[in-house]
């Protein structure tokens, strides 16, 4: 555990938005199991944009009386009474086909929801602000460079798909731009692809698929020759350093979130998990750039600056993707063993 003194968050009012998505939903469930534990007196404000979902993923949770849940979006936040004393902003489409298809709302969530949510900061003089931001705001590094805080990337401005990191960067602006005009405590966590248990079977991205493919003995089909290189993060990993970010952090900084010894390439990545579960990787190149995907990276990220708050992650890659195939095995279990009971109910 990284915060030995979790005392630090007791009799404090949390603000997470982006509440049910794989970071959010992981952040809230270690921050009331902390509370359980230690009887912090923790109180957390988590926005939502349907109860229906909210309860599906914290059903164990649902009626828990240190979480409520807020209806709404970063767009237009809900009327908020209570005192807040830390927000954590991680709302975001994370969908390569949503930038494609949705590029105008991709960006106005960004940089307006962001907006929204600085000046609930500076209302609500909070302690502290975490804006959850990406390592894709680096832009397309050489081969063979070290990533620090300091290298930000130069994107085409013509290119859709660059509304995702342009919108990131201009946040990240908006962020030290509040902390310079107005003091408010921000600080940015730039996170590398993060997953773990809790990934949903059906989701787009690369590591979900490929857990996919073990999990149903298909073939790895590579649309590239998987030369993108980066590092990857540990859900739980993620949670600890935003938390660190949060209590220990500079503000108007930077902070890089990876795990350096995860770093590889797709085609490596795929490689290790056919080996370990039986398949094989088959490579059938296809124009990609129409579905979204990012060019080319080589994404090595320098953790230095976050290490020196006391981080260290924990979780190597080949046991997220352990943990994260058990997960995924274990919700397509339940999902099959409802939609028996539901047939067989239906059949009277």
């Amino acid at each position: 555990m990284y915060l030995k003194n979790r005392k630090e968050i007791s009799d404090k009012t949390i603000f997470v938005t982006g509440s049910t998505g794989l970071i959010g939903s992981a952040l809230i469930r270690s921050l009331l199991q902390w509370n359980e534990q230690e009887n912090l007196n923790l109180h957390i404000l988590a926005l939502v944009r349907s109860y229906e979902k909210a309860q599906a993923v914290f059903h164990e949770n649902y009626h828990s009386d240190t979480i409520k849940f807020l209806l709404g979006g970063v767009e237009q936040l809900p009327d908020i009474e209570e005192d807040i004393d830390y927000i954590i902003h991680g709302a975001n489409p994370t969908s390569s086909r949503y930038f494609i298809q949705n590029p105008v709302e991709t960006l106005h969530t960004a940089i307006y929801g962001t907006d929204n949510l600085l000046q609930l900061a500076k209302q609500k003089n909070v302690k502290s602000f975490v804006f959850l931001s990406t390592m894709e705001t680096y832009g397309t590094p050489e081969k063979g460079i070290r990533i620090t805080e300091e290298n930000c990337g130069q994107f085409d401005t013509t290119t859709i798909r660059n509304c995702y990191p342009l919108g990131k960067q201009v946040c990240e602006n908006l962020c030290c731009s509040y902390y310079s005009e107005y003091h408010v405590p921000v600080k940015i966590a730039r996170l590398t692809q993060t997953f773990g248990p809790g990934v949903n079977y059906q989701d787009g991205r690369v590591f979900a698929e490929f857990a996919r493919c073990a999990i149903e003995g298909r073939n790895i089909i590579l649309k590239t020759k998987g030369e993108t290189e980066r590092s990857y993060l540990y859900t739980e990993d993620a949670v600890w350093a935003i938390l660190t970010i949060l209590l220990k952090g500079e503000n108007g900084q930077a902070y890089t979130v990876a795990n350096e010894e995860t770093y590889c390439s797709i085609y490596e990545m795929a490689s290790m998990v056919a080996g370990k579960y039986g398949i094989q990787v088959e490579i059938q190149e296809q124009d990609t750039a129409s579905q979204g995907y990012a060019n080319t990276l080589y994404m090595n990220l320098d953790t230095t600056k976050l290490q020196k708050l006391g981080w260290n992650p924990q979780v190597g890659l080949a046991e997220m993707y352990e943990r994260m195939i058990q997960s995924m095995k274990k919700k397509v279990d339940i999902d099959f063993a409802g939609c028996l009971r539901e047939h067989y109910e239906d059949e009277g």
